[in-house]
């Protein structure tokens, strides 16, 4: 697909240049109805106007940018430093952006393209909701941490890289089966969600009706959506609503390690026990799940290999021309004091 220029914005409203610029820059001299058509227009096509034109003239892009979904995840914290070391060894530079929890991070990338000239994008999360804007994106761009989107895209046009979110999640749900808990809770994604937390549900799903345990919709938790999604915060706020609902339950699998982490502070604060009255098990392997007490069970994934995996493909298909890859990663489930057999 061909990058939109003001000159195609200008031909499709039947206007000058110069008008749709007085229309960008929102300019007095316009009349109020033709600016609402340019605006419009520019909106149906996903045309982002450029703010640095001195780019322009930069004939060769030496910049990847690294997109993370969520301030406060401390998952990525550790993939971060990995990449910054590999892409300096390519000689690239870095340009690292965090896209708040209620920002599109494709619509971010978009207008990052657009003023940095980047040669390259690393998805650090997200939830891709709106798939169509990503055919947009004129540079090459692999999904990091981020499995089974988008299901209507070519995966010959974007590379990813994974681990097999809804078979992990089954892993350690059936564990907690093994274990005797037949009333697990969920710390869940937003419904929007149709990546990793969409997966990671259906994991859940699966290991119940493996064991003949019914799904209890009232035992899916899913994030509150006014905080900042995949944060302790969160977690705690949810499992707070849960205590409070009454609803029984002797374990609680939460989808990230830091709502699980969220979660216990929660537990603790009403009074109860880890694992004794609750076992409580995450997903993701963070560095702070070790150290925190109860340390916690989860699904640790292998971060490091990850970052390094992530820029090598990403490099490739720079350097080389290389075809998209998607390689999925093993996890491994670490089991620590936060849960236990029920006696």
């Amino acid at each position: 697909m061909e990058e939109m220029t003001i000159k195609d914005i200008a031909k499709l409203c039947g206007v000058g240049i110069s008008t749709v610029s007085r229309a960008i820059n929102n300019h007095p001299d316009i009349n109020p109805e033709t600016k609402a058509m340019i605006m419009n227009t520019i909106e149906e096509n996903g045309y982002i106007p450029n703010n640095s034109a001195r780019n322009l003239k930069r004939t060769e892009a030496k910049s990847i940018a690294v997109l993370v979904k969520g301030m406060s995840n401390l998952f990525f914290s550790t993939m971060i430093k990995v990449m910054e070391e590999e892409i300096k060894k390519k000689k690239y530079t870095l340009v690292l952006h965090h896209v708040d929890f209620n920002e599109d991070e494709i619509d971010v990338a978009l207008q990052l393209v657009k003023e940095k000239r980047l040669a390259g994008i690393i998805f650090l999360g997200g939830y891709f909701q709106h798939q169509e804007k990503l055919e947009k994106l004129q540079v090459p761009y692999i999904l990091s941490t981020v499995s089974g989107p988008p299901e209507n895209l070519n995966r010959t046009e974007y590379s990813s890289i994974s681990v097999d979110d809804e078979a992990e999640s089954f892993k350690m749900v059936n564990r907690l089966i093994e274990l005797g808990h037949k009333k697990i809770a969920i710390l869940s994604a937003v419904s929007e969600d149709e990546s990793i937390g969409k997966l990671r549900l259906m994991g859940y799903k699966r290991a119940l009706q493996a064991h003949q345990i019914s799904v209890n919709e009232r035992l899916i938790m899913p994030m509150r959506a006014d905080m900042e999604q995949y944060s302790m915060q969160n977690g705690y706020a949810v499992t707070q609503a849960l205590l409070e609902s009454n609803e029984e339950f002797t374990a609680l699998f939460a989808i990230s390690d830091m709502l699980a982490i969220g979660a216990c502070k929660a537990i603790t604060d009403s009074g109860k026990r880890i694992p004794e009255d609750y076992s409580v098990a995450g997903f993701d392997g963070i560095q702070l799940g070790q150290y925190y007490n109860p340390s916690l069970t989860t699904i640790k994934q292998p971060i490091e290999e990850m970052a390094k995996a992530t820029v090598k493909i990403l490099y490739k298909v720079l350097s080389d021309h290389a075809e998209h890859k998607h390689q999925v990663f093993a996890a491994e489930l670490i089991e620590r004091d936060s849960t236990q057999k029920i006696k």
